[in-house]
Order: C-alpha cells, then structure tokens, then sequence
C-alpha cells in the first residue's frame, strides 16, 4: 500500500477542492460553436448556487467533440469569470498517453487548479498499462495535482484499488472519482490508499451512499439544477445531520434518475433550457433529448421548485 497512511475512525478526508464540484456543461451557439460569453455566465452562476469547483471539459463538457484548442479557450473564459472564487478542475484525459501528458502539461500552463484524467478508453489496457499512464501523466506535471477518473461503463477498463495504490508514491495524485457506480469502491481505495486519496462521488444518486463509506464530496451533474440543495445533503451530514442528508437524499433523488435516463448529457442540456438556460444541443453523435425526457424533466424540475 505505497503512499497510504492509517485511517481516523470515522473520519472523511480532506476535500482539496471543495466539497460540491460541477461538471460543467460546455454552451454551445445555434451554429454548433462555443458560446464563451454564456459559459461564462453559466460558471458564475454556478459558483454561486452552491459548487465549490468546476470541472471542464469533462464527459457532462462532451470533451469527446471538442479540440484542444477550443478546450483552451473555454478554460481560459471561464477562468476570467470565476477564478480565485473557485476550483478549476480541466479535463485532461486521453486515451493516448502522449496526448494526456500535453493536455496536462497545458492545464498547468493555463492556471488550472487541478487535472481531471481518466483511465484510457478504447484500448483496454491491463493494469500494469493504467499504472504507467497515470505515472506518466502526474510526472509529466508534477505542480499539478490530479483527480483520477474511473467510469469503466464508458471506458470499458476500470482502475484497481492496488494500482491506485501503488500510484500513491506520486505527491500530485491527491484524488479520484468514483463512477463504478458501488460503494464498494470507495471502501476499497480507502482500504488501500488511506484517507490521503480524497475520493469523491462520480454519481449524483450515490452521493450520500459514498460520504456513508468515507467518500468527500461529489462531482456532480445535478448541480446544474440543485447546487444549494447538494451542498446542503454534503454540509448535513458532515455536521452529523443524517436525518437532514437523508432528506435531501431522498428529495433529490428524482432528479438524479431523470439526468441520466440517457446518455449524458443528453438530459443535463435539455434540463437547463427548461430552466431558462440555453446551453445548445449537444454536438453529435449526441443529440438533443426527446419529447418523452423533456417531458420527464419537466414534471421533476416544477416538483423540485418549491424547495
């Protein structure tokens, strides 16, 4: 267990970015092209409404049709609109390790606060592969500090707790998202990388589920919608308020199901137009969402309101 260091009873780690971060949409004009002004908007709304950070150009940012060029400058915009107020987390992944290791070195370059990267897609690698991008990537940019990123239902390929451990040697990996979708997880990194490695929820509905079991905090898409609500279920059950977090929980949780009754962000996009933010169709092989989900969306956002 390289790097892990004993675990406090009941203890959660620290948050090092805060303990609400928001995938942020990438906004998009009527022609397909980035809409900086808006994003820019929409950041600092953000930041306002409860998220402690930002990640951008994520999977909710469709990092997939975005070049590097525009991710730079979304980057830089948003900087201008809410750095200083909050984490700034880019996405920096890849499924060439060259391509990982630039897009980090330019991360750090343009001032980010931290570089979300998740395991290669496509290419399936063993976990002697994984551990060797990874390394590659933190030492590449050692000043900058790195959220790994496990989502195997979309990569195909899921990070073990032993090689995350074994990652731990490395000062800048401080932190990881957890999208496997099970609790078991987490009690699996906590158990092999101690309370150093500050996990943080990858799924809306398991946020609560995750802080139970030593998770932090939660990279979150619902935020979008519920940001002071979400902050809130966090803030409750740090403080012992489990009654408050459950709650919450339970409050939130039709709307965490609607966000992802297809493919994000599919239904972040669509919900945000139905709150008067127009964010642009998602760029294909995306599209915009159905009459079924926005009708769906719109029965869970008029129930979520009042609140």
């Amino acid at each position: 267990m390289s790097g892990a260091s004993p675990l406090s009873p009941g203890a959660p780690s620290p948050a090092p970015f805060g303990r609400v971060i928001t995938a942020m949409v990438t906004p998009f004009a009527a022609d397909g092209s980035l809409d900086l002004e808006l994003a820019a908007r929409l950041a600092s709304h953000l930041v306002d409404h409860g998220s402690d950070g930002l990640v951008l150009s994520g999977t909710t940012g469709e990092s997939p049709t975005l070049s590097w060029e525009e991710e730079h400058r979304l980057f830089a915009a948003v900087k201008q609109a809410v750095g200083g107020r909050a984490s700034l987390i880019a996405g920096c992944g890849s499924n060439s390790t060259a391509e990982a290791v630039a897009a980090t070195r330019q991360a750090a370059a343009l001032g980010a606060d931290a570089a979300l990267v998740v395991v290669p897609y496509y290419n399936k690698p063993p976990q002697e592969g994984l551990e060797a991008h990874f390394r590659a990537v933190a030492e590449a940019a050692p000043e900058l500090p790195l959220m790994l990123y496990n989502i195997p239902g979309r990569t195909g390929t899921s990070i073990s707790a032993d090689t995350t451990a074994r990652l731990m040697d490395l000062p800048n990996v401080v932190s990881f998202k957890a999208a496997s979708g099970t609790t078991e997880e987490v009690s699996q990194l906590r158990a092999a990388c101690g309370e150093r490695l500050a996990i943080y929820s990858g799924d809306d509905a398991l946020t609560l589920p995750m802080l139970a079991v030593g998770a932090v905090g939660v990279v979150s898409v619902a935020s979008h919608l519920a940001g002071v609500q979400i902050q809130r279920l966090v803030q409750a059950f740090l403080a012992g308020d489990h009654a408050t977090a459950l709650a919450l929980h339970e409050q939130l949780l039709p709307l965490c199901k609607a966000l992802f009754c297809t493919t994000n962000p599919i239904p972040v996009k669509a919900a945000l137009e139905l709150s008067g933010w127009a964010v642009g169709s998602p760029r294909l092989p995306l599209v915009s969402a159905n009459d079924d989900v926005r009708t769906r969306l719109t029965t869970v956002l008029a129930a979520l309101r009042p609140t």
